[in-house]
């Protein structure tokens, strides 16, 4: 079984300010085997992440984190950028057409733009959902992303949603695969992953907040 954290975001998103290179030294402490950078509605950050560790032992996998009509959406496996502000559909007819995995981050939180708090899943070509992510204030969200990965089958998935270095892999997915992204990818799709870990600390991250003057943008 391997560690991974699919939810990541670096400089290059507008809302943080994390270097590459210590969100590295971050996961390898962690035990991380797997990332992802997952920048909002940029895939530049992911990119360089794969070009600096093209020799190294952690995979990191491509990603990107779209702000669709209804909601955000992991690009997981996208390596080129999708347009913002799209409706969720096409925004995920677009990942699949890259071959990637439509994974929804956070789907019940209305203060973070979760897709599910506006569309309905019914409607949707969902390959995984986050039932547990680190950025939770009491853990109603992430409880009912669960019950509804349970009822409908859809693979569940923990992640940090890290904008600051130091809480990556606060959340993580173990993983019943190799360390090859084609493997990754079949081990979701097969649910061969548990979301595992705990919430990042709201009195650090507030602290993250304010003495960065880090603003949402997204």
């Amino acid at each position: 079984m391997l560690k991974m954290d699919t939810h990541i975001h670096s400089e290059y998103s507008p809302d943080s300010k994390s270097k590459l290179k210590d969100i590295f030294a971050v996961a390898k402490t962690r035990g991380l085997d797997i990332i992802a950078i997952s920048d909002h509605n940029t895939v530049e950050g992911s990119k360089e992440a794969i070009r600096l560790t093209k020799n190294d032992d952690l995979l990191v996998v491509p990603s990107i984190e779209i702000s669709s009509l209804e909601g955000h959406i992991l690009g997981f496996g996208c390596e080129e950028n999708i347009k913002r502000d799209l409706p969720a559909g096409e925004t995920i007819d677009l990942i699949h057409d890259q071959g990637g995995l439509a994974i929804i981050p956070h789907p019940y939180c209305f203060y973070r733009h979760g897709l599910l708090c506006k569309a309905d899943y019914k409607d949707l070509k969902i390959d995984a959902i986050e039932t547990k992510n680190a950025r939770f204030i009491v853990g109603y969200c992430n409880n009912k992303a669960k019950k509804l990965s349970k009822k409908e089958n859809l693979p569940g998935l923990g992640a940090s949603d890290a904008h600051y270095y130091k809480f990556v892999g606060d959340c993580y997915s173990k993983i019943d695969c190799d360390k090859d992204i084609d493997s990754v990818f079949k081990a979701i799709k097969k649910s061969k992953v548990e979301a595992l870990g705990k919430g990042t600390s709201n009195i650090k991250l507030s602290k993250y907040l304010l003495d960065f003057k880090v603003l949402k943008k997204i």
